[in-house]
């Protein structure tokens, strides 16, 4: 089954490269309008989901992750037609000189091909993916997990009915119906067809991928974000900071998941902390040396674990503990964290500058929210992921990391001397 369906989107591929702008977001158009369209029958199977995976004992922060609401859904269909308006980089010319042979040469982007793309509870990735992919010409195999089946099926189907409307290949979106998991394996080995591989997931989804993998993969998503606290910080401006960035949507990847708190603030930061945090519903898991100055404070504070400093709450949880100066915050950073996004919250110009030249992560703030790590709010559009990984791209990716690019040389009957 896989064979063919990576035969049939290299060869959507192919036509889709050489798609016009126009074309490309008429079809996006002609998406977004379908998805309203139908968007009973895209709730109703979407509905079934939340069910199932409700009966199943899914956690209350996937359950978030897996719903979609009308109001969701009119948001993802214009997202869509914000990927419209949204610069097409295909074609543009990078860079280029004309070399002492005669030789004029020039690098221009082009589509990677065919994108394979493996997430679990998220269905808005279908859409956000799908025209990501169009826009920058690339054909899409996708693969959901099974909380998302109906979902994305009814998804796929209104696409491709779209696409078909336009005179594109329905297989230019396809996606794995089957809940088996040794598809995800025989995708992973399809490179054949499929020229890049991104899931979206938990780390044994990554893991999995980096190991088993024969396609290039792009690794990124899992966000142990921190705050750092330091002695300097403007206390009512950086709890506010820290509400949005833990209470606005706990289940994203970009939310905080640990506060680093220098010791010398500790005591008046901490009791306004758990102010702050109670009335947001917060609960706060403290280390033996945050703990005398909150468990007598407002906000539900229990013992932090080891292993929570590893791992994402993506619920409304927060990690509390002192560390003695900035040194301390980025050794912590670099020991917990997955290089996805970090802040400072300061008042001094060279501890800003100190931390953002040695924290490594892919998105690094200075008196700023985590939540703004996102392809919408750095200006470039539905994101395909977020990559922690250095190449071939870091970040939010938008529709440049959705192309490579190829050495074009224009000569006059020139040969090599």
């Amino acid at each position: 089954m896989l064979e063919q369906m990576g035969k049939a989107a290299k060869q959507a591929s192919y036509q889709l490269a050489v798609l016009s702008t126009a074309k490309k977001n008429q079809a996006l158009a002609v998406i977004a309008d379908l998805i309203e369209a139908e968007s009973d029958t895209i709730l109703r199977a979407n509905e079934l989901d939340v069910t199932a995976a409700r009966e199943a004992g899914m956690s209350e922060a996937l359950l978030d992750r897996l719903l979609l609401t009308p109001a969701r859904l009119a948001a993802i269909a214009n997202d869509v037609r914000q990927v419209c308006k949204l610069h097409d980089p295909v074609g543009h010319v990078i860079d280029g000189n004309l070399l002492d042979s005669g030789l004029k040469l020039e690098r221009r982007r082009v589509p990677l091909g065919v994108i394979g793309v493996i997430y679990e509870a998220r269905p808005n990735v279908t859409i956000d993916v799908a025209s990501l992919c169009l826009k920058t010409g690339n054909a899409v195999i996708l693969r959901g997990g099974k909380e998302t089946h109906h979902t994305n099926q009814a998804t796929v189907k209104v696409i491709q009915v779209a696409l078909e409307r336009c005179g594109l290949p329905a297989a230019a979106v396809q996606a794995i119906d089957n809940p088996d998991r040794a598809l995800v394996n025989e995708l992973l080995r399809l490179d054949r067809y499929v020229d890049m591989l991104i899931p979206r997931g938990g780390a044994a989804l990554h893991k999995l991928c980096r190991e088993q993998s024969t396609i290039p993969v792009i690794t990124g998503g899992i966000g142990v974000c921190h705050i750092f606290v330091d002695d300097s910080v403007d206390i009512d401006k950086g709890l506010t900071v820290i509400e949005n960035a833990k209470v606005q949507r706990p289940s994203a990847c970009n939310s905080v998941e640990t506060l680093l708190v220098h010791q010398d603030v500790a005591a008046t930061f901490l009791p306004a902390l758990s102010s702050k945090m109670a009335t947001a519903g917060v609960t706060l898991h403290a280390s033996a040396s945050a703990m005398p100055y909150l468990e007598s404070g407002a906000a539900k504070v229990v013992d932090v674990k080891e292993e929570n400093y590893s791992d994402e709450w993506l619920s409304n949880d927060l990690n509390v503990t002192l560390v003695d100066g900035l040194e301390s915050a980025v050794d912590h950073i670099r020991t917990y964290g997955t290089a996805h996004s970090d802040a400072i919250l300061t008042r001094s110009l060279s501890n800003a500058e100190r931390f953002v030249r040695e924290v490594d992560s892919s998105a690094v703030y200075v008196n700023a929210s985590t939540r703004f790590t996102d392809g919408g709010q750095f200006g470039l559009g539905a994101e395909v992921a977020v990559s922690t990984q250095k190449l071939h791209a870091r970040g939010p990716m938008g529709l440049d990391a959705l192309t490579t690019y190829k050495w074009i040389g224009y000569g006059d009957d020139l040969v090599r001397p």
